[in-house]
């Protein structure tokens, strides 16, 4: 694979390139794109050959027999994770933020609360406020520039309306790999107080080496609360697709999450459907050991670029392609350091205020791009911040 490759994205209804203008007044014309989590480049061949052969066929009709779909996911999950997942236990959702809204529908009332260790993916709280439950934040702290959780903090925060927790594993922004004691941590948090897990692990696939990823479906105390959610999309760069897996082994939150899919009606997404088995296959297995590879290089040269920045500094990535950078040291305020990246660096990169508590001093980064563009990204940071040098 030439991750090197430079795809020109602009006028091409992404997202990404074409809207951030109208958010961060970055002109896609001489500007660089690195906020939305896709990466900037070409998914996997047989993925591609995958879809070209259901438009070849000419009847784009439904989707049914789900099998080998189903099988794929197995086989991923205990080839790469070691998990071993029934098949009675896999829905199928229209990708991962519609999983976490389905999640909080089936098993929360309005006005309850639902926890989120924050700074965290911004969609959480989105969601969790449309569907009119309370956003409930309990902030990461920071010890030796790494995210910890403070569990003596939380249990004095919580006043038994909280139903469920929305747990980032790996956690997005700040590319922590969660280790197993912290995990055992999260499940004794939830006992104690009667809480839901959705853990959300679209990024599991994604880890820089020298870490390794835990799934939360490890901890079996609390397979009766737990929900799990995993996906193709971000490991594969074709979130377009639409899909996610939301895994449930408890029988009677499986049976509830079922009727609920059922009432609203919905059916699976056959072209995301149909992509699953050739991402989840010995030659994705490839594509994605080169793709960390790749990234895992992109990673070194963005943080020692950044770290070399006078009042820059970026939490060291164990997972994900999105490196999270704190500016605090800059001894600016938001609008001015914000101000120097999107207008003098022509870069747009998410706003740390977004994630939530603690996220007022930082910015998001997407370092999922050819390497020239990481070049080309800290030189004109560098230069944007050339006064602190």
């Amino acid at each position: 694979m030439n991750f090197d490759e430079i795809l020109d994205r602009r006028d091409t209804h992404s997202s990404k390139w074409d809207t951030m203008e109208k958010i961060y007044g970055v002109s896609p014309s001489d500007g660089l794109a690195m906020w939305v989590a896709d990466m900037d480049f070409r998914s996997p061949q047989g993925i591609l050959d995958t879809l070209q052969t259901q438009i070849e066929h000419g009847i784009l009709g439904y989707f049914g027999d789900d099998r080998e779909y189903i099988e794929s996911i197995q086989w991923w999950m205990d080839t790469r994770h070691g998990w071993s997942v029934d098949s009675e236990s896999i829905f199928s959702t229209h990708g991962l933020v519609h999983g976490a809204a389905m999640c909080i529908d089936t098993f929360t009332d309005p006005d309850d609360g639902v926890i989120l260790f924050t700074p965290v993916y911004h969609s959480f709280a989105k969601v969790i406020k449309a569907n009119n439950r309370r956003v409930v934040e309990c902030e990461l702290a920071q010890v030796n520039n790494q995210y910890k959780m403070d569990f003596d903090t939380y249990d004095a925060q919580m006043d038994g309306t909280e139903k469920m927790l929305i747990l980032c594993s790996p956690h997005n922004p700040g590319g922590r790999v969660w280790t197993i004691n912290e995990l055992i941590q999260v499940a004794a948090f939830a006992k104690r107080h009667n809480l839901i897990i959705v853990s959300d692990e679209i990024h599991h696939d994604i880890i820089m080496p020298g870490n390794k990823h835990i799934p939360m479906a490890f901890i079996d105390s609390i397979q009766d609360r737990l929900i799990m959610m995993t996906a193709t999309t971000k490991t594969f760069n074709i979130p377009a697709t639409h899909v996610g897996n939301v895994i449930i082994h408890d029988h009677a939150l499986r049976k509830k999450f079922a009727k609920r899919i059922t009432g609203l009606g919905l059916s699976p997404n056959a072209f995301g459907m149909s992509t699953v088995p050739a991402a989840y296959s010995p030659e994705g297995a490839v594509w994605v050991d080169e793709l960390i590879t790749y990234l895992n290089e992109n990673r070194r040269i963005f943080d020692e670029s950044i770290n070399a920045i006078p009042g820059l500094k970026s939490m060291p990535l164990e997972a994900t392609y999105l490196s999270w950078v704190d500016f605090s040291g800059t001894g600016m305020t938001r609008a001015e350091f914000t101000h120097r990246v999107q207008r003098h660096a022509k870069i747009a990169a998410n706003h740390g205020l977004t994630f939530g508590k603690g996220g007022d001093n930082w910015l998001r980064f997407n370092i999922a791009m050819p390497r020239v563009r990481i070049q080309e990204a800290v030189d004109r940071l560098a230069q944007a911040f050339r006064d602190l040098q």
